[in-house]
C-alpha cells in the first residue's frame, strides 16, 4: 500500500506540485486516461485532499492549463519580442526546452474537439486569445492579420506535431525558422 507519510507544504508549494504531478499523467495518457488517484498517490495525498486543493477533475484540469499558459507568456515577455516573427520564434524556442507541456497540449487540444470534454471552451477561447494577440502584432502592410495569424498558428501546431513524432529528425527551432523566413518574405517587418 502507498504510504502518505509527507510533510505538510504550504498551500501554494503543494499546488504548484499537484499541477506538475498532472501536466506529467495527463501528458503520458490523456485527460480521460488521468485517475484522481494516481495525482493523489503521486503527491503524497488522498483523493480528499487532492480535491481540496483543486475541487474536482475538471478544476485541475484547468489548473494545469493557466498554470502553463501563465508560466509561457512569462517566458515570452521575458525575451521582449517586438515583431511578430520575435514573438512566434521566442513561443517556438520556448515549447523546444518543454516537449512535455507540448504533448500535453497537443492531447489536450485534440479530445477537447468533443463539446463535452471540459477543457473545449477553454481551448476555443484559447485559440481565439492567440489569433487575436498575433494579429495585433501584424505589420500593416500584410493584409488580412487574422489569417495570417491562424496560418502561423497552423503552421506552429503542425511543425509541433510532427516534432513530437520524430523528436530524433526532427529540430523545432530550425524548422519552425526555416518556414518562417518563407512564410515573412511577403510580410514587411
Amino acid at each position: 500500500m502507498y504510504r502518505r507519510d509527507r510533510a505538510r507544504l504550504p498551500a501554494a508549494e503543494r499546488r504548484r506540485q499537484i499541477v506538475e504531478v498532472t501536466t506529467r499523467l495527463i501528458a503520458e495518457r490523456g485527460f480521460w486516461g488521468l485517475s484522481m488517484q494516481d495525482v493523489a498517490d503521486g503527491c503524497g495525498l488522498t483523493v480528499p485532499g487532492l480535491l481540496h486543493h483543486v475541487g474536482s477533475k475538471d478544476g485541475l484540469l484547468l489548473a494545469v492549463l493557466d498554470h502553463r499558459d501563465a508560466e509561457d507568456m512569462r517566458s515570452v515577455a521575458e525575451q521582449a519580442p517586438g515583431t511578430l516573427r520575435e514573438t512566434c520564434s521566442a513561443l517556438v524556442r520556448r515549447n523546444a526546452a518543454q516537449p512535455e507541456i507540448v504533448r500535453l497540449f497537443a492531447v489536450l487540444e485534440a479530445e477537447s474537439l468533443t463539446p463535452d470534454h471540459p477543457a473545449h471552451t477553454y481551448f476555443s477561447e484559447r485559440q481565439q486569445r492567440t489569433v487575436e494577440q498575433l494579429s495585433e502584432l501584424a505589420p500593416g502592410g500584410s493584409g488580412d492579420a487574422g489569417a495570417l495569424a491562424r496560418q502561423i498558428v497552423a503552421l506552429m501546431d503542425g511543425l509541433q506535431l510532427q516534432w513530437l513524432r520524430y523528436p530524433e529528425t526532427i529540430d523545432l527551432v530550425s524548422e519552425w525558422e526555416f518556414a518562417s523566413a518563407r512564410l515573412f518574405v511577403e510580410v514587411a517587418e
